[in-house]
């Protein structure tokens, strides 16, 4: 039943994230979305190009940045969109 509430809560708006949240969210909406799909296009093309150098270990590293980068785009356009607290 707790937990309920709780998600009615979060579902409604009435929560505080505190300030390090309100920092980061104020920061990321200056943020364009596209620089974030640069970067994840980027990273893509950095790892095929180590892949093709025989840098295998360092290219699936680098291709293991592409799905992080596009959630903070996503977050950056949630936070856009909806606002924050």
């Amino acid at each position: 039943m707790a937990m309920a509430r709780a998600m009615s809560k979060g579902l409604t708006g009435r929560h505080d994230e505190g300030s390090l949240t309100e920092t980061v969210e104020s920061f990321t909406a200056e943020v364009p979305s596209l620089g974030y799909m640069a970067l994840a296009i980027g990273a893509m093309a950095a790892s095929l190009g180590l892949l093709a150098m025989g840098k295998k270990n360092t290219a699936n590293f680098i291709g293991l940045w592409v799905p992080s980068i596009l959630v903070m785009g996503l977050y950056n356009k949630l936070v856009k969109q909806l606002g924050h607290d």
